[in-house]
């Protein structure tokens, strides 16, 4: 049977949002994110921003002097979540087959629908548009893959000031001819370094891949070149995944001046270490690697990690290793960003060997977490904060 898959994309969603809350921001050019003298960055922009220059993930300082009438909106991330949820249970509505990707992104599986899949779009559109008062684009195809390529390839030709509104269909046995014109950076897992490799050899386009033998392709870039090969002629055979186990769980902070205080880093990684270990409860699970991330003033990018016997979801032992990481790195620099992260993550057990001191923390962990949920993370404050501001 021929898969009938759908990718939605909210139309600049954190934007759309916006709109809904203050109309007037309709037709302006303004952005979705950090103040420009604080090292903010765009989080979202609307289509009056966009047409001036400005793009996601740009500095918003950059943004400012390419825009100078440029509108900042600080971002409301529960608002745009809670948005989301709205979105995403309408997919559901119509199908169980959802596989969610970001906060404003989702593939769809139809095939069990009998309409035809161009029907089942414009109407999901329409629905979305009507109740929602929110813009969305769609791509429709046989895969995920180009189904994706899709709706970016309806978006960019979209010729309206205004939201794209896009809907692009790929019909069946056309995914290839669809594919063939289009830049080798439009394909899924070409990145800027990948697609310089492809032109330096003469393929400037997705048909170019397509014509190259595959030997070719394994020869110049691994197994990595068997996926070019499938994917430049429109095969994919992955199904919609609805649900994914996390890889790692992570907290990082970016500081709005570089911070050279011991103190204030510690005390950074110790409230990031407590955030990282009650994500791991709420989820019932552990880890046994524990990484630090550290970037200098100058951006340079370090990663430290240490691996446990046995996994864990206690904020101690993750600040005991992190802490135990930093201090090896760290001779007084300046420091812009810093992060605590847990990966090798499973399900949690008690060992029989468990020291009941141990079992007192995970006990006194829970009721702080409870705490925490009811009455606010600040109700319950360790002692060594409530030394540092007196």
């Amino acid at each position: 049977m021929t898969r009938k898959i759908i990718h939605l994309d909210l139309d600049a969603f954190f934007c759309a949002v916006e709109e809904l809350r203050d109309p007037s921001l309709r037709g302006k050019p303004f952005a979705v994110g950090g103040k420009p003298d604080e090292r903010g960055v765009v989080a979202s922009c609307s289509y009056p921003a966009r047409r001036l220059g400005v793009r996601s993930a740009m500095p918003m300082s950059r943004a400012v002097r390419l825009c100078p009438q440029l509108i900042i909106v600080p971002a409301r991330h529960r608002a745009y979540s809670e948005v989301s949820e709205q979105v995403m249970q309408r997919l559901h509505n119509l199908t169980p087959l959802v596989e969610q990707i970001s906060i404003d992104e989702a593939f769809l599986d139809v095939s069990d629908l009998p309409d035809d899949p161009e029907v089942i779009a414009r109407r999901l559109q329409k629905q979305i548009r009507d109740e929602l008062n929110l813009s969305c684009s769609l791509g429709v195809a046989t895969n995920k893959l180009v189904a994706k390529i899709a709706t970016d390839v309806g978006k960019a030709s979209a010729r309206s000031n205004d939201s794209p509104n896009a809907i692009q269909i790929v019909e069946e046995k056309r995914e290839a001819h669809f594919l063939s014109p289009l830049p080798v950076i439009a394909l899924w897992g070409v990145g800027p370094k990948t697609a310089a490799q492809l032109e330096s050899k003469g393929m400037r386009t997705i048909g170019d891949i397509a014509r190259q033998p595959e030997g070719d392709l394994v020869r110049w870039f691994g197994k990595h070149g068997s996926d070019l090969a499938r994917h430049s002629k429109g095969i994919d055979d992955r199904p919609i995944v609805t649900s994914y186990e996390p890889k790692s769980i992570s907290q990082e902070t970016t500081f709005l001046r570089d911070v050279r205080d011991a103190t204030t880093l510690k005390r950074t990684l110790r409230a990031q270490a407590d955030e990282v270990a009650k994500s791991l409860r709420r989820e019932k699970i552990g880890g046994v690697t524990v990484k630090l991330k550290i970037r200098w003033s100058d951006f340079t990018t370090l990663t430290r990690q240490k691996t446990l016997t046995q996994p864990t979801d206690q904020a101690n032992i993750i600040y005991e290793l992190v802490e135990q990481l930093f201090n090896n790195v760290w001779k007084n620099q300046s420091v812009r960003l810093i992060g605590v992260g847990v990966s090798g993550l499973g399900e949690m057990y008690k060992q029989l060997s468990l020291l009941d001191g141990d079992e007192r923390e995970r006990k006194l962990q829970e009721t702080l977490d409870k705490l925490d949920a009811k009455f606010g993370k600040d109700v319950v404050k360790r002692g060594s904060e409530m030394n540092n501001e007196q």
